[in-house]
């Protein structure tokens, strides 16, 4: 992939009552298009490697995360943030945001809104876009974690965007109840945002409720339920429902007000 640049970030870890225990300095990969309009889209370089996919302890007996498996994943582009409204707007030229301002996610889309979008854009810079996989998302939520988030044992609203119901040893914080400005916490160790709360994302494969005969390969999973899973958490949710972990899904047409999307570059 041409054009390859870096940036520089800082990451945080935290102990298990939130507070912050770690600074890290981290670079990252990228490269950056433009749509028209001066609206920018940042595409994160994610190295591929292999990874133990769901969770399996006392604290997270989500049936939908077991079993856990591991899961080749091969190099890939990430959106750096979630799809903001004025990327939407220059490629779809509309804007269907319940919280509108051009730097928020746009939500109110629906998986097949995600998908046309992901074709539009494809079309537009001759370069195939789509929603990421769940294993492809898990895996560059986690950036090399093994911990329910990628901050540690639990998060903050310092943080994330989600209603403030903590995790853990956390104490109860801030609920916004709205989505914020993308970018406004700090990243994982990949360089990617708001990948816990802010909105939830769609990713491509359809829902099932346990991970037997899940691809290991990281490709999405199309054999299951007419339903299309969705990750990372939002504004609106507990704090237990933005583990990297967690797993649920819509109906392809369903539009709420807590649900976005992250575009995935195949790596040429």
């Amino acid at each position: 992939m041409r054009n390859l640049q870096t940036f520089d970030f800082e990451t945080v870890t935290v102990d298990v009552h939130g507070n912050i225990a770690n600074r890290k300095a981290n670079q990252a990969e990228f490269i950056s298009e433009d749509l028209g309009s001066g609206v920018i889209l940042d595409m994160v370089a994610i190295s591929g490697g292999c990874f133990v996919m769901g969770s399996n302890t006392e604290a997270q007996q989500e049936n939908n995360e077991r079993p856990q498996h591991k899961v080749n994943i091969s190099h890939f582009f990430m959106g750096k943030y979630e799809v903001t409204q004025e990327q939407w707007q220059v490629v779809m030229e509309n804007n269907p945001s319940n919280f509108t301002g051009a730097k928020r996610p746009v939500e109110k889309v629906s998986w097949n809104d995600a998908v046309e979008f992901c074709e539009k854009l494809s079309q537009k810079r001759g370069k195939t876009y789509r929603l990421p996989s769940e294993s492809e998302w898990e895996y560059a939520c986690r950036a090399g974690t093994k911990t329910p988030f990628h901050f540690g044992e639990t998060i903050t609203p310092d943080l994330v965007n989600y209603n403030g119901y903590p995790y853990g040893s956390a104490q109860w914080g801030l609920d916004r109840k709205q989505t914020t400005d993308v970018g406004s916490f700090p990243p994982n160790a990949f360089g990617l945002y708001d990948m816990h709360g802010n909105v939830n994302e769609w990713c491509s494969d359809s829902v099932n409720f346990n991970y037997n005969g899940a691809p290991t390969d990281g490709s999405s999973w199309e054999t299951g339920y007419e339903l299309r899973v969705f990750r990372g958490g939002s504004w609106n949710c507990n704090a237990v429902n933005c583990r990297s972990a967690y797993r649920s899904g819509y109906g392809a047409d369903g539009r709420f007000p807590n649900t976005g999307f992250r575009v995935a570059l195949v790596s040429g």
